[in-house]
This record gives C-alpha cells, sequence and structure tokens, in this order.
C-alpha cells in the first residue's frame, strides 16, 4: 500500500463522517484517519485529529484517500464533484457486518454500514449512503448522491433516482421507480411509481409537495 492508500481523510466531523471513521477502524485498512471541518470548535473527534477546513481539500489529494462524510446529498454531491476534478482517490467503505451479495456494485465514494443487506445484482452509484440495517433486495438500481436511511426496506427491482432521500423505516414496494430528488418521509411505504420529484409521506406514501 502506498503512502497515499493508507491515510484517510473523512470530510465532515459530525454524526456521518463518525459512523465512517468508525468503519475505516473495523476494516483496519489506513494507518489514519483525519478529518476536515468547518467548526473551529472541533480539533479531535473519536480521537482523530481535525486537521483543517473543508476549504483546504486540494491541498490533500496527493497524501491521502478521501471521502465525504457529509448525510445531506445536495452538499455531498457538490463536495464530491470537486473531488472527482481534482482527482482524488475516493475508496468505498463497506461495514464488514453488512452482507453484499453476489454480482452488486458499488461505486465509489459510497458508504455501506453495519447490518445492510444488499442482495444480488444490484447496483449502487457513487457517493451513496446506505445507511443501518437497510436492506435492498435483488435486481435494484440506486443513482448517485442517494441517502438510504436506516431501516429502510427496497423490495426487488426497484429504481431510485439521483438524490433521493428515503427516510428511517420506509418501505419501497417491488418493481417500482422512485424519481430523482425525492424525499419519502419516515416510516412511509410506497407501493406505486414515483414520477415526480417532490416530499412524499404516509401509508401509502402520497405527495405533499413539488421541487
Amino acid at each position: 500500500m502506498n503512502n497515499k492508500n493508507s491515510k484517510l481523510l473523512i470530510i465532515g466531523a459530525s454524526g456521518h463522517g463518525k459512523v465512517i471513521a468508525d468503519i475505516a477502524l473495523k476494516r483496519n485498512e489506513w494507518t489514519e484517519i483525519a478529518f476536515l471541518d468547518d467548526d473551529k470548535s472541533k480539533t479531535e473527534v473519536m480521537g482523530f485529529k481535525v486537521i483543517d477546513e473543508i476549504s483546504a481539500i486540494p491541498n490533500y489529494i496527493q497524501t491521502y484517500q478521501i471521502i465525504v462524510g457529509i448525510g445531506d446529498n445536495k452538499v455531498r454531491e457538490k463536495i464530491f464533484i470537486q473531488l472527482e476534478e481534482l482527482e482524488a482517490s475516493i475508496p468505498i467503505l463497506v461495514h464488514p457486518d453488512a452482507v453484499v451479495g453476489k454480482n452488486v456494485k458499488i461505486g465509489i465514494g459510497s458508504v455501506v454500514m453495519a447490518g445492510v443487506v444488499i442482495n444480488s445484482c444490484t447496483d449502487i452509484d457513487k457517493a451513496c449512503i446506505v445507511n443501518t440495517g437497510a436492506t435492498i433486495d435483488h435486481d435494484c438500481s440506486v443513482d448517485s448522491f442517494v441517502h438510504i436511511s436506516p431501516g429502510v426496506h427496497i423490495a426487488g427491482a426497484v429504481k431510485v433516482g439521483k438524490g433521493a432521500w428515503l427516510g428511517i423505516g420506509s418501505i419501497i414496494s417491488n418493481n417500482l421507480i422512485v424519481t430523482r430528488n425525492c424525499v419519502i418521509g419516515a416510516g412511509s411505504l410506497v407501493i406505486k411509481d414515483i414520477m415526480e420529484s417532490g416530499t412524499y409521506i404516509g401509508i401509502p406514501a402520497k405527495q405533499i409537495n413539488t421541487y
């Protein structure tokens, strides 16, 4: 392992960044873990140093693998695009206790948390979050910058569009489309295609506004 690949830099030292650091610890692949964050009151998180502000990303491209540890989809997308433009080395982090099936593809910058199950022939694109205890069944397609919250259950052959946010405990029935930039409320049940961006809540999920 070269020096760059032995050091991990997490952008964002709040809750999501902490969980990423915990995954990195359990994987035991990096000799050094550090954070960037704009909160000047944070100098150390989980025993790891906050070494600079987020605007300093270009200074660390040559010495660290870098991953965005920010839950907000739009912010994560903006920073991830910057990393790609800078030709950063961007890892994929999968918790050792996640179950990942055969022929599953996971894009760079994506994070898969503890207790997740991703079944066979599913594609997860770039910079996605598959959060604690979520399940994604066979033949699903999850576009880039999606956040699948803890306890979400996605049945087989579902397509989730770019930048969608699936709230904690929501359920998506099989063979459905959830279009880009949707918010599915916590505990909601989606039983038909969602083709217009907006916020959807309830059982079954109904649209309450558009974007």
